[in-house]
């Protein structure tokens, strides 16, 4: 370093490799261990009772830690700011990572969709095997120590401030995650200490998030109702203004290689979801609802759920037409049993208006048609996600422009580092945001030993 330092620590130089990581979460841990692997004194400060807590609850407790999509398929996942993780995921990947963990007694499976998990299916052995890891390379964790300020003197790190006082270091890697599931110890506190060093944060959102919709008591009469094998299309508009032609026979959105989709359309996904007493869960509502947050900042958005998605209008028309002349003594209410989960069936009542106990044959062309709309664009009006706290990721963080993707490094302040969900990166379910927080941790663990190792005593 040139010229002295005005800071408050005395003992710097009893510190002089000191590398502290603020957040003992996948991210935090994997950078503690590889800091201290490659030679540095590492102090990882995590602010609750111990580390690993959102590792511990990921994949309902089973952690799934990565996913077996090649390389260019798992950057698609991040959206634009994939390429941001290219460096990164060269350095050190899916297989890298698991076979750090399998050094460290955990064996892996790979599941549907590519999703892997440790064989014991106990997100605990995963925090267990970052634990050793840091522990065999001597770095220290330091469990209810809160972080509040990164301590910078002459545009460099000198140290971190916690509730209990100062401690010096050369340098810091912020590993705090984002601002969703806080009783993690994940509550926006990384973006604070970010911004204080002079870093853009880039606008919060709820990732992953539930949706709520206008017409709740609609919702509530569906409340549970699970829907399998449907596709959701999210619009730019109001519900009643919705075309249902222009709802796309193919997925698209983030993540889809090669298919962007055409106004209105924001997304469209087909897969599993469910009815709640507030909208719209499960894993393709989860899936769309970040485009569907960043779309609402523009005007109304609406969502319509095609529940026949493999048979096209004219199909589906030409099947209610039998059903309905072939079980003509049929009650309306009973022919629906064939076309609905029971909880649905009231409910579509209401909305074709047709009375439950008219008999098939007696139901007119009109009627019908009222249903075929129905079953293949039943639509809502969104009013937003659930708050934050709800969501399962956070959108935005620390403006990757600010950060050197090769080295993690700030590109404001020398010696401060960034890892994880604090940075502005998310993405869909499936393994991907936990393996960017392991090979964005690892770097930058990395780059900070090199850093404090090569300057001059």
């Amino acid at each position: 370093m040139t010229g002295p330092l005005r800071t408050p620590h005395a003992s710097l130089d009893t510190h002089h490799c000191r590398v502290i990581v603020i957040g003992a979460g996948a991210g935090g841990m994997m950078a503690a261990g590889r800091a201290a692997e490659a030679g540095a004194e590492v102090l990882a400060l995590e602010k609750t009772d111990g580390p690993g807590k959102k590792i511990l609850i990921s994949g309902k407790t089973r952690c799934n830690l990565t996913n077996s999509k090649d390389l260019a398929e798992f950057l698609l996942m991040y959206g634009p700011n994939g390429r941001f993780l290219h460096g990164a995921f060269h350095r050190f990947f899916r297989d890298d990572l698991l076979a750090l963990l399998k050094r460290h007694g955990v064996e892996t499976k790979t599941e549907r969709g590519g999703r892997i998990f440790p064989v014991s299916d106990d997100a605990r052995d995963v925090v267990r095997a970052l634990r050793r890891h840091m522990a065999d390379h001597g770095a220290e964790l330091r469990a209810r120590a809160r972080a509040v300020e990164i301590e910078i003197a002459e545009g460099r790190v000198v140290g971190v401030r916690t509730e209990r006082g100062s401690l010096p270091a050369a340098a810091a890697i912020l590993a705090t995650g984002g601002a969703s599931f806080p009783s993690t110890g994940s509550t926006g506190d990384g973006y604070e200490m970010a911004a204080a060093a002079g870093h853009t944060i880039v606008k919060l959102r709820p990732a992953l998030a539930p949706l709520v919709v206008r017409e709740t008591a609609l919702a509530r009469s569906m409340q549970g109702v699970s829907l399998r094998n449907v596709r959701l299309t999210a619009f730019r508009c109001a519900a009643g203004e919705i075309a249902p032609s222009l709802a796309p026979a193919a997925d698209v959105g983030r993540g889809i290689a090669g298919k962007r989709p055409r106004p209105p359309v924001i997304e469209s996904r087909m897969g599993e979801m469910m009815i709640t007493h507030f909208g719209l869960g499960g894993p393709i509502a989860l899936q769309m609802s970040l485009a569907i947050v960043d779309a609402l900042e523009g005007g109304p958005v609406s969502v319509s759920i095609d529940l026949k998605p493999a048979l096209t209008e004219p199909q589906l028309r030409e099947r209610l037409r039998r059903d309905f002349a072939e079980h003509g003594r049929r009650a309306y209410r009973t022919i629906l049993k064939d076309l609905l989960p029971h909880k649905m069936i009231e409910p579509f009542v209401a909305l074709t208006r047709v009375a439950p106990d008219k008999p098939a044959h007696q139901i007119a062309a009109d009627e019908r048609e009222r249903l075929l709309r129905l079953l293949k664009s039943l639509r809502f009006d969104i009013k937003g996600p659930l708050p934050m706290s709800a969501a399962m990721a956070t959108a935005g963080g620390v403006s990757l422009g600010e950060i050197d993707p090769r080295t993690m490094a700030s590109r404001l302040v020398v010696g401060l580092y960034f890892c994880g969900e604090v940075m502005d990166l998310d993405a869909d379910t499936g393994g991907y945001n936990l393996q960017a927080a392991f090979s964005t941790g690892y770097v930058a663990g990395e780059q900070a030993a090199a850093y404090v190792r090569g300057l001059p005593f």
